[in-house]
């Protein structure tokens, strides 16, 4: 369907490692700030922030679509309930290049559940299973699934293994587990990541239960130390916020998690490696500075000069003529 408009996009295609992944987040996980955590991880798997079904079929396709290749590995998640839709979806992704396809079963908004998919399809898991096999019908990379525990009083072990036994049979090997249940009225979604408490321990039996499949943890993990205790339980994490709010935490992910040789870059050596791509690639073709420049704030936290860097940032890139030297001056202004 788009292979003409992205011919390049074959030169890459490999199974992504799901052992370390930097979680979808909406309205954070864009295609700069994917460029900038690639930049210190080569080998952190990367995720889109969540698209409906209907915002691709009817929408501007190649605007959510779009990426670089170097932000490989890299997979696109979806929104929906439909399986049809579903389908046509992931076709387009698979053509657009990427590596894989997760469908959301995790989100408690109340706008994606007007919509009638994210966590309370977790309710429905006959009808997941008919997405998830309407997916692996049409496409060859890896379709997988992230959700919750549980949802509001439906949150029984017993269910959680029937929702993961039908959809796994569906065709669907790998399960990112948000170790907490969603409550679907009366908390916000920011609440739904921190009041309902975690429980890994429901993860881990589900391991044990599903030895053949691929099980990812993800919720409250802010750090390389608790991803590595994790790992000796569990196939994969996945970490969110404190990847965005932190992300100088990615450095050592290639070294502690995958294994990999190679000198750890430091922050200043990322700006340096981020500067030609804001130039060249973003700026002249029209993209504001403060659209690259916000995923970048959390850079040198913790470090001397982390708040004069926010706040230069924050106060100068964000005019409509900003240009590359509100950066570099920021870089003078903090650390010279």
């Amino acid at each position: 369907m788009f292979n003409n408009e992205h011919n390049q996009i074959q030169q890459y295609r490999a199974m992504p490692s799901h052992r370390l992944c930097v979680a979808p987040m909406m309205d954070w996980t864009d295609r700069h700030c994917r460029y900038f955590h690639r930049l210190i991880s080569h080998h952190a798997l990367l995720y889109t922030e969540m698209v409906t079904t209907g915002a691709l079929i009817h929408g501007d396709h190649s605007r959510f679509l779009q990426f670089n290749p170097e932000e490989h590995p890299l997979a696109f998640q979806l929104g929906g309930s439909n399986p049809r839709e579903l389908a046509i979806c992931a076709k387009m992704v698979e053509d657009f290049g990427y590596d894989e396809v997760n469908l959301n079963i995790g989100c408690p908004s109340d706008r994606v559940q007007n919509g009638r998919f994210g966590a309370c399809l977790m309710l429905e898991p006959d009808l997941v299973a008919d997405c998830i096999a309407a997916m692996c019908a049409v496409v060859s990379i890896p379709v997988t699934v992230k959700s919750r525990i549980g949802v509001d009083d439906r949150d029984s072990y017993e269910e959680l293994v029937n929702f993961v036994d039908k959809v796994a049979n569906a065709g669907c090997k790998t399960f990112i587990v948000h170790a907490r249940k969603a409550l679907l009225k009366g908390l916000s979604p920011k609440q739904n990541r921190e009041v309902p408490p975690l429980k890994y321990d429901v993860v881990y039996r589900l391991k044990t239960d599903f030895p053949h499949l691929e099980i990812i943890i993800n919720g409250g993990i802010a750090s390389l130390e608790q991803a590595e205790n994790l790992l000796q339980h569990l196939d994969g994490v996945m970490i969110g916020r404190e990847a965005y709010q932190n992300p100088y935490l990615l450095a050592e992910v290639d070294k502690r998690i995958f294994n990999s040789p190679g000198p750890i870059k430091s922050r200043h050596e990322i700006m340096a490696l981020l500067m030609p791509y804001i130039i060249e690639e973003q700026l002249r073709n029209g993209v504001r500075l403060n659209s690259i420049t916000r995923h970048v704030l959390g850079l040198f936290h913790g470090e001397p000069g982390a708040r004069a860097w926010r706040r230069h940032l924050s106060e100068n890139a964000t005019a409509a003529n900003a240009d590359i030297n509100r950066v570099r001056d920021a870089i003078a202004f903090t650390f010279h």
